[in-house]
C-alpha cells in the first residue's frame, strides 16, 4: 500500500515526515520555502494518518518499512529526510536501516530514548467528538477546548476534521488504532542503531523532549550529529520560529 503525498518543486529529493495525529499538510509553507533551493519536497502521510491507508499494525517498523517502500516507488535515492516528533522516530529508524539512501538526516525535538505516554487528554478529547451531532468545525472546538486547552494544539488537530460526504463531518486519522497503540509512539531507537552520516537535531529552547541527558544517547546513535537549540519554540519548534528552523535546516542542507 502506498503512502500519501504531496510533491512540491523540483530537485534533490527531501522527505518530510509529521508528528503523532499530524499529517503532511502541516508542513506545508516551510516544504514551499525549501523547494525553492532546488529540493522536490515529499510531504508523505505516515500511515493511520492524513490521507494514508489504515492498518492495524502501527509500529516504528512498520513506518519505517512504509518510507522504504514509498522511495522504491519513486525511485527515490541519496535523500534528505526530516521527521519532527514521531516522524523524527520513522526518519532515524529508516535512516539505521537504509543508510545507502539517505544523505543528511534532520531529526526535530525528538531523542533515540523511550518516552511515557502523554496524550491521554488529546486522544480523550478527540473521542469525545460526536460526529452524529456536531455539525460544523466551531462545534468541534468547543468540545475539544474542555480537554485541550491550547488553541494553537486544538487548531493543529482539528486540520483532521473533513467532510465524509454532505453534512457529515469526520477524522482523517485512524483513531482507534492510533489509541490502542500509543504507547508505540514512545518507543526507543534499538540499542544497537546506528547511522554513520550528518545529522542535525533541532530543538525548542521551551521544550523538554531533548534535554542534556539526551546529549550522550544521540551521539552514541548518530556519532556524526549535531543538536541545535532554536529560540522562542517549544514541542512545535518549525511552526513557533519558522525563520530561525528554516536557517538552521538550510545551512545544514547546503
Amino acid at each position: 500500500m502506498q503512502l500519501h503525498s504531496n510533491i512540491i518543486g523540483e530537485g534533490k529529493p527531501f522527505i518530510i515526515l509529521h508528528g503523532f495525529l499530524g499529517m503532511g499538510d502541516n508542513w506545508k509553507t516551510l516544504a514551499k520555502h525549501f523547494s525553492e533551493s532546488n529540493f522536490e519536497v515529499h510531504l508523505v502521510d505516515q500511515r493511520n494518518h492524513g490521507r494514508s491507508f489504515h492498518s492495524e499494525e502501527f509500529d516504528y517498523e512498520s513506518m519505517a518499512e512504509d518510507l522504504k517502500q514509498y522511495c522504491d516507488d519513486n525511485n527515490l535515492k541519496d535523500i534528505v529526510v526530516l521527521g519532527h516528533s514521531m516522524g523524527g522516530k520513522t526518519a532515524m529508524l529508516f535512516a539505521t536501516k537504509y543508510p545507502e539512501l539517505v544523505s543528511k538526516l534532520i531529526v526535530a525535538d525528538i531523542s533515540p530514548r523511550y518516552y511515557p505516554v502523554h496524550h491521554d487528554a488529546i486522544l480523550e478529547g478527540l473521542s469525545s467528538l460526536d460526529f452524529s451531532k456536531i455539525k460544523s468545525r466551531g462545534e468541534a472546538d468547543d468540545i475539544l477546548s474542555k480537554y485541550v486547552h491550547e488553541t494553537g494544539t486544538r487548531l493543529f488537530l482539528l486540520k483532521n476534521l473533513y467532510w465524509v460526504e454532505k453534512g457529515q463531518l469526520g477524522l482523517r486519522m485512524n483513531l482507534n488504532v492510533l489509541k490502542e497503540n500509543v504507547s508505540e509512539v514512545g518507543e526507543a531507537l534499538p540499542i544497537h542503531a546506528t547511522f554513520q552520516k550528518d545529522t542535525l537535531f533541532l530543538r525548542g529552547d521551551r521544550s523538554e523532549y531533548i534535554g542534556e541527558a539526551d546529549e550522550a544517547i544521540i551521539h552514541r546513535h548518530f556519532p556524526n550529529s549535531e543538536i541545535i537549540t532554536i529560540s522562542n519554540a517549544g514541542h512545535w519548534l518549525h511552526a513557533e520560529n519558522p525563520m530561525e528552523f528554516y536557517k538552521a535546516v538550510m545551512n545544514f542542507v547546503s
